[in-house]
């Protein structure tokens, strides 16, 4: 009977270890993904321009599939990756972040200069047939994840930044929650801004109250917009973000501090002690920097990186 009662002390004991790293994990989960919350922002902004242009059936399925890629970039791709690096080479995960953030400014640049002087590229163009919306879903799946991956990166690296506790177990459950809530969170997002017209659409067909129906012509007419809109977040958001990544990395590594000191420096001084008015000009410099990094980038992406890329891989 003794032996009995020491067991169940036993258990109760881890009872309550467990459930205070449960507590733990969520505490820090939670702390990791304020942290996280600009860029999470900027996830979400840049997702629904994946969905435009294809038939109202297939926007939830490819949100789906964007969410399952996004999910495996969290818990296969990073979460490992990340411990480990964190583990045995921690002073990689910055010049790692900051090609990442080259490649974000990147794709924003390209799509300000398609806005600025529009072109088509022959190549590309003769590779689709027309009326290939599955091909073309597939590359805005891929597209869509690839993006996905940089953003993921920066979230789960941010969120490993805040993580107070020296345990790997520890780490990796806290980077495995906010992975997978912040995914929830943006994907679930995306498909209600997305879905919002069909909504309207109801209503407006269907509502029993005027009140109703002016609601959802609201929807059905305001919703285009909002897309536009969000499409130029999303541009704007990777230029923002990838620029604050560089320019921290660049700060970080002292290979060159010089440009993010004089934007904080410009930040308070313009800011006069306001903090919010001190983010939105750091963000819009950022913003500019990554654009000109962008540019920058374009001509090296399109003229040499990627011809060697096809060159290599017999990729078309």
């Amino acid at each position: 009977m003794s032996g009995l009662l020491a067991l169940l002390d036993d258990v109760a004991a881890i009872a309550k270890v467990a459930a205070a790293s449960v507590d733990d994990v969520a505490a820090a989960a939670a702390k990791a993904g304020a942290k996280a919350a600009g860029v999470v922002i900027d996830d979400a902004a840049v997702t629904p321009k994946y969905v435009t242009g294809f038939k109202p059936a297939r926007e939830l399925p490819i949100i789906w599939r964007i969410a399952l890629g996004s999910v495996r970039n969290k818990l296969i791709l990073l979460l490992p990756a990340l411990l480990l690096l964190q583990s045995f080479l921690p002073q990689a995960i910055t010049p790692l972040l900051m090609l990442g953030g080259a490649y974000l400014c990147f794709e924003g640049a390209e799509k300000v200069f398609h806005a600025l002087f529009p072109h088509g590229d022959a190549r590309v163009e003769a590779d689709f047939s027309p009326g290939d919306e599955k091909r073309l879903e597939e590359e805005k799946v891929a597209g869509a994840i690839k993006t996905d991956f940089i953003l993921s990166a920066e979230i789960m690296t941010i969120a490993l930044s805040v993580i107070e506790s020296p345990s790997l177990w520890m780490q990796g459950a806290t980077l495995a929650v906010v992975g997978v809530l912040i995914t929830v969170a943006v994907y679930g997002v995306v498909a209600l801004i997305v879905k919002m017209d069909d909504v309207g659409l109801y209503l407006a067909a269907s509502g029993r109250l005027g009140l109703t129906r002016a609601v959802g012509l609201v929807l059905v007419r305001g919703m285009p917009v909002l897309l536009r809109v969000l499409s130029v977040v999303g541009t704007a958001a990777m230029l923002w973000v990838g620029g604050s990544i560089v320019l921290h990395g660049l700060e970080i590594t002292r290979l060159w501090p010089a440009p993010y000191e004089a934007i904080h420096h410009m930040a308070e001084a313009v800011s006069n002690g306001s903090a919010a008015l001190a983010w939105v000009v750091t963000a819009a410099l950022d913003g500019v920097f990554g654009l000109a990094l962008g540019l920058l980038l374009i001509p090296l992406a399109t003229r040499v990186i990627a011809p060697l890329w096809r060159a290599v891989t017999g990729a078309k």
